[in-house]
């Protein structure tokens, strides 16, 4: 029984998510975590996660420190827009984003999306050649133009310092949609949130973005007469021919041509002396180009963006390596049933020693000479040694007053107060998301981006 999820429902999950993570008076709480200092293999090649029970408990054992996540975005795929690259138009036919993209990021951070692609006299595809700007175009945010290459572009958003710090990559845009106050106040929205509200109530409800040939027909020798019918109004379009068929058909402008109010639209073609001419309606979001960018860039992916500095007080280690990078929901304290809920905090086992943990070294191979315990070293502090247990090394218990040795260096010592446990619990909560990377180093004056990408 063949079937599919839309991408409507697609974007009310990644929605429910993201509501619920930038919902200040939410009870719930989301992390992004780290960890895993030990080597994947011998030869430390990344691996790719399985999703399975096993995988995310591994990755909980290996989690060294969580920090909150304040805000994420929706994002798509980033594609810059660069002259002589061929664009198409947005197409409702298309399932996800062809490989000739049909919007684009320019070097002013500014998002555009592409109506209608530029043809020639022959029907074939002209290279993009004049970068989209509104301004110079001469128009206002909330309508279409038509570039000097013949190419149809609408904007759709600026992005701010801080979107763009927080969200824009290398591979993704942010994307969001403006929440106004219906009552009319909206001091409340920075410069580029207004903007974008002026292009989202400029968005016309039903509109013909344009129309894709299905077939040239033959035996034309006049332009054939191309007549639109559905339950909208004004659309209008003109034929060209080239050699007795139709190559390509253009709205008649950018903005009233595109007509309104249509749910669904048939096209016609007649006269021109010949026949076999069909061609098929594209048509635009339901409520508008701009009114939701979300809509027609196709947003389903979230991002989720913390920038761990040095240290965090204490909560983060510097001078290591992390390779794992996981998302958490509601984790708790250790041994409490008290939600965390502090910006930072630590998740690993420790224990003290009776001789200055100093002469161990931080990847080393923790043994224990009584209980025959083994971990890997993450951190050094004091008389306190941090450490974790997977099942590369088993999870037999260190006890107290047993001594300490390194199975790969030469550190030694006694154990006292083994045992001990970081505030943050690593096995409460939900696990979302596991990613594994080549190692990251760690250093005291060093502040990670670390960006990770859900998709619905």
């Amino acid at each position: 029984m063949p079937a599919i999820v839309t991408e409507t429902f697609r974007k009310k999950l990644a929605q429910d998510l993201l509501t619920e993570i930038n919902n200040a008076a939410d009870s719930n709480e989301y992390y992004i975590g780290i960890g895993k200092s030990d080597a994947y293999n011998a030869t430390d090649t990344t691996v790719n996660p399985i999703r399975c029970f096993r995988e995310e408990r591994e990755a909980r054992n290996n989690l060294q420190s969580v920090k909150k996540v304040i805000n994420a975005s929706f994002v798509i795929p980033r594609y810059n827009w660069t002259s002589g690259t061929v664009y198409t138009g947005f197409n409702d036919a298309v399932a996800g984003i062809p490989t000739n993209t049909y919007y684009v990021l320019t070097e002013d951070n500014q998002v555009y999306i592409c109506l209608q692609q530029s043809k020639n006299a022959a029907g074939q595809a002209n290279v993009s050649t004049v970068k989209p700007d509104f301004a110079v175009a001469g128009v206002d945010e909330g309508q279409a133009f038509i570039t000097a290459d013949g190419y149809t572009w609408k904007f759709l958003y600026s992005l701010s310092a801080t979107a763009a710090a927080n969200f824009l990559s290398a591979g993704y845009i942010p994307v969001e949609k403006v929440i106004w106050n219906t009552s009319g106040d909206s001091a409340d929205l920075s410069p580029f949130q207004l903007e974008q509200l002026i292009v989202q109530q400029a968005a016309v409800s039903g509109q013909i973005l344009s129309i894709t040939l299905t077939s040239g027909g033959s035996g034309y020798t006049s332009v054939p007469t191309v007549t639109i019918t559905g339950n909208g109004t004004s659309a209008a379009a003109t034929a060209t021919i080239s050699g007795g068929s139709v190559v390509k058909i253009d709205m008649n402008n950018e903005s009233a041509a595109l007509g309104s109010g249509y749910d669904y639209a048939d096209v016609a073609i007649t006269g021109g002396g010949g026949s076999g001419a069909t061609a098929r309606i594209v048509l635009g979001p339901k409520y508008g180009v701009g009114a939701d960018p979300r809509e027609e860039l196709k947003a389903t992916s979230l991002m989720f963006n913390v920038k761990p500095s040095g240290t965090e007080n204490g909560d983060f280690i510097v001078n290591n390596d992390f390779r794992q990078i996981t998302v958490l929901r509601n984790i708790e304290q250790y041994n409490s049933n008290t939600r965390f809920t502090a910006s930072t905090g630590r998740a690993m086992n420790y224990m003290k020693t009776t001789v200055p943990a100093s002469s161990f070294t931080i990847d080393k191979l923790l043994v224990g000479a009584t209980s025959g315990a083994k971990a890997y070293i993450d951190d050094i502090q004091d008389s306190a040694i941090y450490y974790h247990q997977n099942e590369n090394t088993g999870f037999t218990t260190f006890v107290d007053g047993e001594a300490l040795s390194e199975s790969d260096g030469s550190g030694t010592g006694t154990a006292d107060s083994a045992n001990l446990h970081g505030i943050v619990d690593n096995f409460s909560g939900e696990m979302l998301y596991v990613e594994n990377r080549a190692r990251v180093i760690r250093s005291t004056s060093q502040t990670e981006d670390i960006k990770v990408i859900i998709t619905a």
